[in-house]
């Protein structure tokens, strides 16, 4: 057996190890594809006798069961990372297990494992040298087991808690603050009734996350302010974060994220609709090295935001899908001082017009993708032609406004109005009323 064999026998992908050498050999298991045709039945058996696993990918296997998580925790001692993203049979029994029997584990995925705060908090305690935990969709998930990762996973570069609905600013680390005493004369407001979740103290923490590069936080509805001023000050290198669907977020969480400086590169803040372009002006100019900003279905933004967007020498990626405001000015501002652009939305932004978007595909040379639906300009005659196909699952009225282009076809594009503005002028200069054409022809008639 020569050694790429070997090689290839050590990563199974998407099946399941045939012969007694691949079981003894294989140390990464990934099964990805929901459509393979394996079943937990058949997984279960080969926990046992697959005793070298280092990695195991399970998320294409939905039917995933406890009993298969207990027993490659019993069997496999090398197991270093595990990815159960979507197995929603996976419950607190065999993660409890898992816990127990398994070495430190450096990642895990889980996803849309329900889980409750006893398991989380037994990850958080018992598996230190985590690099990256993923618990997204957690319903039962509170701040009582959060805190615990913010306390015990000190080495973790990337956590995503997207989705976890019952989260609030006690779950994040707070800021020490000096408190300022009221008035004598002042009578302090009567006491709202709390919940033993709010009467959680402030968690107040000696170290910082300095390894942690990757947050997202995404529809977690609770959040405010405090929170995000919590975060920044705890974990001050931060290169990604995702806070879109937060509601309660205002221009002083923007304020905060801008301490991040230098170092922030990814921000999402879609659907916060509190947000203003004061906070986006100090975002701007204060966090320089932006590479993707997502202010998407953020309303009450104007064409000044991306003003100060567009003076970010390294932005490649900016969504601002459904901000009404926008108007033609902005786009000509993008066009004329952004050329590192290489993905713009702009969905359903009705006060912007096919001229703006024709001076757009002229002028950036980087831009490889390009979103418009909704817009009124691109329901024009022929530019539909140079869409990509609409996702399947849209209705016909959806279908009929999808405009997304990419590639080759933004070329075509550009080439195909700049003919039609070539016919307008000779339209003109001839005084022939101008009638839009879908094909490629120059006829004026």
């Amino acid at each position: 057996m020569n050694s790429p064999d070997v090689e290839d026998m050590k990563r199974i992908v998407d099946r399941l190890p045939q012969s007694e050498s691949e079981r003894r050999i294989v140390r990464h298991l990934v099964i990805r594809d929901p459509n393979c045709g394996v079943s937990d039945e058949w997984v279960t058996p080969e926990m046992i006798f697959c005793r070298h696993l280092e990695s195991v990918v399970l998320s294409g296997v939905t039917d995933t069961s406890d009993k298969t998580i207990v027993h490659l925790a019993r069997e496999n001692c090398n197991i270093q990372g595990l990815d159960l993203t979507g197995c929603k049979y996976v419950t607190d029994v065999s993660i409890m297990e898992l816990v127990a029997k398994t070495p430190p584990l450096q990642w895990l995925q889980l996803s849309g494992v329900v889980l409750t705060d006893a398991s989380v908090s037994a990850i958080a305690k018992t598996f230190p040298k985590l690099v990256e935990l993923e618990l997204n969709d957690q319903p039962l998930m509170t701040a009582v087991s959060v805190r615990d990762i913010w306390s015990y996973s000190r080495k973790l570069r990337t956590l995503t808690l997207a989705r976890s609905s019952q989260l609030t600013d006690s779950a994040l680390p707070s800021p020490i603050k000096t408190l300022t005493p009221q008035p004598s004369g002042e009578k302090p407001l009567p006491a709202r009734p709390h919940t033993w979740l709010d009467q959680l103290p402030s968690l107040i923490l000696r170290h910082t996350a300095i390894d942690l590069r990757v947050l997202d936080l995404s529809h977690c509805p609770k959040l405010t302010d405090a929170g995000v001023e919590g975060i920044v000050a705890h974990a001050p290198l931060l290169r990604s974060l995702a806070l879109a669907g937060c509601p309660n977020l205002t221009d002083k969480a923007v304020e905060s994220i801008s301490k991040l400086g230098l170092h922030l590169g990814n921000l999402t803040l879609a659907h916060c609709p509190r947000i203003t372009d004061n906070g986006i002006v100090s975002l701007a100019r204060s966090c320089t090295e932006l590479r993707s900003v997502d202010l998407a279905f953020c309303r009450q933004l104007t064409d000044m935001a991306v003003f100060e967007l567009a003076s970010l020498e390294q932005i490649h990626r900016l969504v601002l899908v459904r901000v009404p405001k926008l108007t033609d000015n902005a786009v000509y501002f993008l066009a004329d001082h952004t050329p590192s652009l290489e993905r713009l939305h702009l969905s359903y932004c009705d006060r912007i017009t096919l001229k703006s978007l024709h001076h757009l595909v002229r002028t950036c040379n980087r831009l490889v993708h390009l979103t418009a639906t909704g817009v009124p300009g691109a329901r024009r005659t022929g530019v539909g032609r140079f869409s990509d196909p609409p996702p399947t699952d849209l209705d016909p009225d959806q279908k009929s406004v999808f405009r997304a282009f990419s590639g080759p076809n933004i070329a075509a594009l550009r080439k195909f109005l700049d003919k039609e503005k070539l016919r307008r002028e000779q339209a003109e200069a001839q005084n022939i009323p101008f009638v839009p054409r879908s094909d490629d022809s120059m006829d004026l008639y």
